[in-house]
């Protein structure tokens, strides 16, 4: 290998990038990376670095109907045209709520996945979750960038709720994909598909065995550090296919 062309370099965050004039990049961590792919990688929230939050929230105020998720109603809306009937049945507060959510911790081992993810490669997370949930996981996790939905709220009280748009996290993933980045995405559920199948690459993570078997193939992983390591592959394949082209 050839020395890098002189004068040329670039230095991001805390990793030194060089260019060896082969169309690849060498970080100081010793990974040769494609100097023409940008990599987005996009990541649900809960269930991938949080605990499912209404799942939580059914256990916190004994209200066993709350804990069903989109792991077991893939529609999104009368999933929670559902929780809002129980949550005004049994007049449960958006403060309420938040306290339970103020109690939880990410995922063991999510932080610092997280932000391996982050020295690393652009990263979003994807999530169906609400800004009125989020600003403790958003601490814990270091601000990532989240695109979510928000709740309608009077007295104290969810009315309803307000999509960004129908099938986000697909619109995002195309939007990226549009702007020329290569997109790897994660997740764990049915409300998840839609982005994964958008994306370059994908991959389920601590999915129900439902989701595996209807999907044989995407890759099923429960266990951060494969997930990395799968990651990491996908970059490397991605380059040495810039290369071969």
């Amino acid at each position: 290998m050839s020395g890098p062309r002189t004068g040329f370099s670039d230095d991001i965050g805390d990793v030194s990038l060089l260019w060896w004039g082969d169309d690849s990049w060498t970080s100081a961590r010793g990974v040769r990376e494609s100097a023409l792919v940008q990599r987005v990688i996009a990541l649900d929230m809960e269930g991938v670095l949080t605990p499912e939050i209404w799942i939580a929230v059914s256990e916190g105020t004994g209200i066993a109907e709350l804990g069903r998720t989109t792991r077991d109603e893939p529609d999104y809306d009368a999933l929670m045209q559902y929780r809002l009937d129980v949550l005004a049945a049994h007049d449960v507060s958006l403060s309420q709520i938040r306290s339970v959510i103020a109690e939880l911790p990410l995922l063991g081992g999510a932080r610092e996945f997280l932000d391996e993810l982050r020295h690393r490669w652009v990263v979003v997370l994807l999530s169906d979750t609400f800004e009125q949930f989020d600003d403790h996981f958003l601490e814990l996790m270091g601000y990532p960038h989240l695109l979510c939905h928000r709740l309608d709220v009077a007295d104290d009280r969810i009315l309803g709720w307000r999509r960004r748009v129908h099938d986000a996290k697909r619109l995002a993933v195309q939007a990226y994909r549009d702007l020329n980045y290569h997109v790897t995405a994660v997740g764990d559920s049915y409300n998840d598909l839609t982005m994964l199948r958008s994306a370059h690459a994908a991959s389920l993570f601590r999915c129900p065995p439902t989701l595996v078997e209807a999907n044989p193939d995407l890759p099923a992983m429960s266990d951060y550090g494969d997930l990395l390591r799968w990651i990491t592959d996908v970059e490397l394949q991605t380059a040495d296919s810039k290369r071969s082209g």
